[in-house]
């Protein structure tokens, strides 16, 4: 069955720097599928950060993070990456990634805290 790993959290001061990791296990059509990450907080929606299509040409981010976050993908590794720059309070979340567009799989997420 699909999985999804996600490593890479953990605790930064404000201006610091995180690179998330997310593999993907058991989805043989990784290199065709878009993949993106979320972010949620307790107690409120989950929120988007970024899409890359499938061979990595196009990527997207959420305003609030325009300039300071960097998406990106190895398909030969089944991995898609996020390289988080200039950390700020309001990045401390539970960042996840998802197969796809929208809905998907996804995984458990790991946890960013900017303190």
């Amino acid at each position: 069955h699909v999985q999804l790993l996600e490593s890479g959290g953990g605790l930064v001061q404000p201006g610091g720097s995180l690179r998330l990791s997310c593999v993907v296990t058991g989805f043989p059509t990784f290199s065709k599928s878009h993949m993106r990450w979320n972010r949620q907080v307790p107690g409120k929606d989950v929120e988007w950060v970024s899409t890359i299509t499938n061979d990595g040409s196009k990527t997207w981010y959420a305003d609030s993070v325009q300039g300071r976050f960097t998406i990106s993908r190895d398909n030969s590794e089944n991995t898609v990456y996020l390289q988080m720059n200039n950390l700020q309070l309001g990045d401390t979340a539970l960042y996840s990634c998802a197969t796809g567009v929208v809905d998907g799989h996804r995984g458990q997420g790991t946890q960013v805290t900017v303190s």
